[in-house]
């Protein structure tokens, strides 16, 4: 993918609805990391519209949904449909409409698929679409892509207990401050969920260990005509 932006000035289009967007988002994903099923087919677009993981917020669009956003999306050429399949295929022309380069894509993509995100989340998110040197190569583009003739990102106001500022995309109109800060905090609930989950797992896995190690320990202790709870010294 060319990196360079055409620096033309961009032409200004209408906000995006959440799922022209998710659309839009899906296709760039799927173009990076799974580039032999790419174009997708409207089965394939669905799918990915309503992937439960790396999705903020997660959908369940049906495929008659999907057609309708991709028929909004040619409107704005922001989507294609490929003729040379016996079943309708369809690939995103992001960069050229919008006239960003290839890192910008990226890191609108990852905003438009998972929500607002700071930069250093931005940078892992990005992974698999662009490999960025560092967090301040993220700062930079969001920088160019806040401060051009049209803007396309904004950076939000710290919610308070959080370190850094979130970035949100401005493909579908101005952020609301309050889903933003619902986001914010059902991430950070989230965290703690997810390490009592693996904390309960290790707790599962450990006393399934532990009930093997008696078995075998007992099996031996028969083999070898041994009690193996006579000696076994009384807790404290």
């Amino acid at each position: 993918m060319n990196t360079t932006a055409d620096t033309s000035a961009p032409r200004a289009i209408r906000p995006l609805t959440p799922l022209e967007a998710r659309v839009v988002g899906v296709l760039v994903e799927k173009q990076l990391t799974v580039p032999d099923t790419y174009p997708l087919s409207l089965n394939s677009l669905t799918s990915g519209c309503n992937q439960k993981t790396a999705r903020s917020p997660v959908m369940n669009a049906s495929e008659s949904d999907v057609l309708a956003a991709i028929d909004g999306l040619k409107r704005l050429s922001l989507v294609l449909e490929g003729s040379s399949s016996r079943v309708p295929r369809f690939e995103h022309n992001m960069q050229r409409v919008l006239r960003v380069p290839s890192q910008a894509v990226a890191l609108l993509t990852a905003l438009v698929l998972r929500g607002p995100q700071t930069p250093a989340e931005l940078r892992s998110a990005t992974t698999r679409l662009h490999s960025f040197a560092d967090v301040s190569s993220v700062e930079s583009f969001l920088d160019e892509l806040a401060g051009g003739a049209t803007p396309y990102v904004v950076k939000l106001s710290r919610v308070p207990g959080e370190r850094e500022s979130r970035w949100a995309h401005l493909l579908c109109g101005e952020p609301s401050i309050d889903e933003t800060r619902e986001r914010a905090v059902s991430d950070d609930a989230a965290a703690p969920l997810a390490e009592i989950d693996a904390l309960r797992a290790e707790q599962r896995y450990l006393a399934a260990k532990v009930e093997r190690l008696e078995a075998l320990v007992a099996k031996m202790a028969r083999e070898l005509g041994i009690d193996a709870d006579q000696d076994a010294p009384s807790p404290d």
